[in-house]
């Protein structure tokens, strides 16, 4: 047995370390482009080996496509570290794959033997063979955790009616938080995404990079309020003049770095060793913290090599008594950025006191967005005709029932009026399986380009789509809702798939018939998340003031 196998075959399953109380440490790497025989290949794949043989290293985690760019699969670059006995965490995207495919990725991996799987919708493709490739965005990280969540229960074997059900899978679930955002149109709805991806199967999170330890401290504490059964780790990025201005250029969609941030960057790279002790000295203040506030692993990523990392890991260790000190001094946010919770002057993190100011907007329900009069037009006929329970369903039923059951002429001509009226209102793409329902009146396939239904992904910038730069539908929606005193319930209700087979037929006729998602009997159509609880979980009721939750770099595109 190598020195390699010796080491890596000791190592415990990821899940059983977090079960058990242990400090998981993870390193990402980044696949490259072309054969694995390519020296580029084959150096990080010596790196990897490296890594494994640190019995500090429980787990390396290997990145899908990032930055939407053609790469080597991550499963082939971890099919020797899961031979050795190496825990692996597989990054798997749904923007270059459908339902189907993500469905036969899931068999190949656990037959493969890979265990963990981080699931993410993924970043934009932005360059592919001869132009841009087209997104595929079938379903989203949500309904991917969905269905492996259902695949390790048992999928049901429908080629063979009556066969029973398919062997279980044993997948370890992740996911994605990006809190490190500024407003709070998109910092509630990230929150409220990570419990609904929490109910669909996540199992662990890992939070996209960031460098605020007060943003870092408040994850937690709303994980802890909304009492979520998630393990999470702690991202840090080993920052470098080159990232520093990439990040503050906004091209990286989630990830900030601040104008402070970046005056220190340059400052240092100026030195003679280019910045690279400050650098590595940041990344070890971040790591300690990490583990002071409680997370229960750290996630280190950036490009370097692994003694680098290791280095990382030993000054860490040295800042672990002075964790509370060094924290106060990793604060680089904007000024106007929002926090779920009231500052702790002591320790200038977070106190577990929802925030004030937000607490009280909720109240007199105001809104940073304007509320526009097509939406509010569009809630009272919902609520007059199209909801379930609205007083005029059993009518729109009955007429939708006469009208299939009269020549094809007719449904086509009512399908002409319902696209005149859905076109003109809300650029309907004639998905037949609407969930304007479902974001306040947003369309996901005309104005979002990740067609996300299940909460915003992790690309928008001070509000804004990575991809269109306009407001994100999660954050118009958001504000919408709030108008009405909504918000919280903004996520609630089962898991979105959209179905395809819909598609160029009548979305009127498929809720009033109960063949869309709205309204088809479904077991999970009735289950519902926690409904009705407000963004901080479950938590006690507020008193007289309602107070009382690389590429560079993965993780992104939650």
């Amino acid at each position: 047995m190598t020195q390699l196998d010796s080491q890596t075959s000791q190592k415990p399953r990821l899940r059983e370390r977090l079960e058990k109380g242990g400090f998981a440490v993870a390193v990402e790497l980044v696949t490259n482009r072309g054969v694995i025989t390519t020296a580029t290949s084959q150096a990080a794949i010596e790196m990897a080996h490296e890594l494994a043989t640190d019995p500090r290293i429980d787990v390396i985690s290997i990145t899908d496509n990032p930055g939407g760019h053609a790469m080597l699969a991550p499963d082939t670059f971890g099919t020797d570290l899961v031979s050795r006995g190496q825990e692996v965490i597989i990054h798997l995207a749904c923007k270059d794959w459908n339902r189907s495919a993500l469905e036969s990725r899931g068999w190949k991996l656990a037959s493969e033997g890979f265990h963990n799987v981080l699931a993410l919708s993924g970043d934009f493709p932005r360059k592919g063979f001869r132009g841009a490739p087209a997104p595929v965005f079938d379903i989203d990280s949500v309904g991917l955790l969905k269905l492996f969540s259902e695949m390790n229960e048992g999928l049901p074997d429908d080629r063979r009616p009556g066969a029973g059900r398919l062997d279980r899978t044993d997948f370890f679930l992740g996911c994605v938080v990006t809190n490190h955002k500024r407003f709070e149109r998109e910092v509630v709805p990230q929150y409220q995404k990570l419990r609904k991806k929490a109910a669909a199967g996540a199992q662990f999170v890992i939070n996209q990079i960031g460098w605020n330890a007060r943003k870092d401290d408040e994850l937690l504490r709303y994980i802890r309020r909304a009492q979520l059964p998630l393990f999470a780790l702690g991202n840090v990025y080993l920052l470098s003049r080159a990232a520093s201005r990439v990040f503050h250029s906004g091209r990286i969609p989630g990830v900030v770095v601040t104008d402070e941030l970046l005056d220190l960057a340059e400052r240092y790279s100026a030195g003679r060793d280019k910045g690279r002790s400050y650098f590595v000295d940041l990344a070890a203040k971040q790591a300690a913290v990490v583990r002071g506030l409680g997370f229960n692993g750290v996630y280190l990523g950036g490009h370097a090599d692994a003694a680098t990392f290791y280095e990382i890991l030993q000054r860490a260790e040295g800042y672990a008594q002075e964790w509370h000190a060094v924290a106060k001094e990793i604060g680089y946010g904007r000024p106007d950025e929002f926090y779920l919770f009231e500052p702790d002057p002591d320790t200038g993190l977070s106190s577990d006191e929802l925030s004030r100011s937000y607490v009280e907007s909720k109240r007199q329900r105001k809104t940073d967005l304007p509320v526009p009069v097509r939406y509010r037009v569009s809630r009272l006929l919902h609520n007059a005709v199209f909801d379930p329970d609205a007083p005029l369903f059993g009518a729109g039923r009955a007429l939708y029932q006469r009208i299939e059951a009269a020549p094809p002429a007719v449904g086509r001509a009512a399908h002409v009026v319902e696209q005149a009226a859905k076109v003109s209102m809300f650029n309907c793409l004639d998905c037949g399986d609407c969930s304007l329902p479902d974001i306040a009146y947003v369309c996901p396939e005309s104005m979002c380009a990740k067609n996300q239904r299940n909460g915003p992904c992790g690309g928008t910038r001070d509000g804004l789509c990575e991809v269109y730069d306009t407001e994100c539908i999660w954050s118009d929606a958001y504000e919408r809702l709030k108008a009405y005193g909504e918000s919280d319930d903004i996520l609630d209700g089962p898991v979105v798939i959209k179905d395809n087979a819909l598609r160029r037929t009548s979305a009127w006729a498929n809720t009033f018939l109960g063949r869309d998602h709205n309204t088809r009997d479904e077991a999970d159509a009735t289950h519902q998340i926690d409904a009705k609880r407000d963004v901080g979980g479950p938590a006690q009721e507020p008193q007289s003031t309602e107070t009382a939750s690389g590429d560079a770099s993965q993780p992104r595109g939650s």
